[in-house]
């Protein structure tokens, strides 16, 4: 018996359930709480100082390589800067015969110098008292050397006119050294502290009873070198840096005299000047009046 209740003409499809294969809307996204958005601010701040200061750290490791691009005074017979720089092994064979101890190795300031060679002339100079230039003999790599590999070049104005004959030696059957080249030039820096310029003389211990730098004095011992405050000095004129200037014809001093007829001194350097730095450690001002230019080329 049909229910009148019940409508069985409607189609099934009409009372089944919706088809499962039909998308779902998107959901509202919730907007970011408080709390992470501080979290990834300090994430990036974090981030950026962390990059900040290994750029620093970086460029800090850099200031040493920096720095050591000033130019040092060199041992005798050394190469070209870069090619020196290249070539020594920094074993420290030329420290080691250096009867002055001249010679001192670069420190941890120095960057690609560390452990590189050089000279401080105003505290101990080159006086030549090896009489050989022992350090070009003990250097096993050429990096100091009497003649330069044919492929490398000498600037205008570093070779010298002729050997350097030396005062120590003037008296010997060859009394010149084996230098061909110069590692600078000296140079009247401060003329108004000069005592020469002045018309002053010079009386007392050079550099003082602190100074510990030593020399060769001929009249003491050609081949033990003393310390410079044992041998006082009594002149006139100042004229230190011409005296004990241990290459002959390098510097001398020059006398004029003016319209007033007083007449005037001045330390004039000469082309044969090696730039070993004697004259910058025995000048008895400070500062020095008279400094080496290291690696500066004659210029006449």
């Amino acid at each position: 018996m049909n229910d009148p209740e019940r409508d069985d003409s409607q189609p099934a499809a009409e009372n089944a359930p919706a088809s499962q294969d039909k998308p779902a809307a998107p959901a509202a996204r919730r907007p970011a709480s408080p709390v992470r958005k501080q979290s990834a601010r300090r994430r990036f701040i974090r981030s950026v100082a962390l990059a900040g200061g290994v750029l620093g750290l970086a460029m800090f490791g850099y200031a040493p390589v920096a720095a050591a691009r000033k130019s040092r005074l060199r041992p005798p017979g050394a190469l070209e800067e870069a090619d020196f720089l290249s070539s020594c092994i920094k074993c420290g064979q030329c420290v080691q015969v250096c009867p002055v101890q001249a010679i001192k190795l670069g420190d941890i300031d120095e960057g690609f110098g560390l452990g590189v060679p050089y000279i401080d002339s105003r505290t101990q100079a080159c006086d030549f008292s090896c009489d050989a230039v022992q350090c070009i003999l003990a250097c096993p790599t050429g990096a100091l050397t009497y003649i330069k590999p044919d492929f490398t070049k000498t600037r205008a104005g570093m070779a010298l006119a002729h050997a350097p004959v030396l005062k120590a030696k003037e008296k010997d059957a060859e009394p010149t050294l084996n230098l061909k080249e110069r590692t600078g030039v000296a140079r009247l820096a401060h003329p108004e502290t000069c005592l020469a310029v002045q018309g002053k003389g010079f009386k007392g211990q050079a550099r003082g009873p602190a100074f510990k730098g030593t020399m060769r004095y001929m009249d003491v011992d050609r081949w033990k070198p003393i310390p410079v405050r044992d041998h006082p000095y009594e002149r006139d004129v100042c004229d230190l840096c011409v005296t004990e200037c241990p290459i002959k014809d390098a510097i001398k001093l020059e006398v004029t005299q003016g319209a007033d007829g007083v007449k005037r001194y001045r330390p004039v350097v000469l082309e044969q000047c090696v730039g070993c730095g004697v004259c910058e450690m025995i000048c008895p001002v400070e500062p020095a009046a008279i400094v080496v230019d290291e690696r500066k080329a004659w210029e006449a």
